[in-house]
């Protein structure tokens, strides 16, 4: 069974910046299509970021200048920059995976952006 562990998240204040890191467990990590999630209390859960094994990525409208995925495909890793954090990003971060149509998620990281 795949595992995905995040880590990264913390409180900051408005404006400032975050990296959070997604180690993946298992092989063929480069076949595998990785993006973040985030889920806010009371709202749905929704993407944020998502990238198949090349170097381009998508991205959630309220993030689109802010935020960059990249990966790491040699130590099977994702990551997420955030940058000029707003309060509305305040939320549970989570990880995701998906190869073969079969889905993958990790535990979550908090992010808390305060004023």
């Amino acid at each position: 069974q795949v595992q995905l562990v995040e880590s990264g998240g913390a409180l900051v204040q408005v404006g400032g910046s975050l990296r959070l890191s997604c180690a993946h467990s298992g092989s063929s990590f480069n076949m595998w299509v990785m993006g973040w999630y985030r889920q806010a209390p009371g709202k749905q859960r929704e993407l944020v970021a998502s990238m198949n094994g090349g170097s381009s990525g998508d991205y959630g409208d309220s993030v689109k200048g802010r935020f960059t995925i990249s990966r790491d495909n040699a130590k099977k890793a994702v990551f997420l920059q955030m940058n000029n954090l707003k309060p509305e990003d305040t939320a549970v971060y989570y990880c995701y995976g998906n190869q073969d149509g079969k889905d993958y998620w990790g535990q979550g990281t908090q992010v808390t952006v305060s004023s």
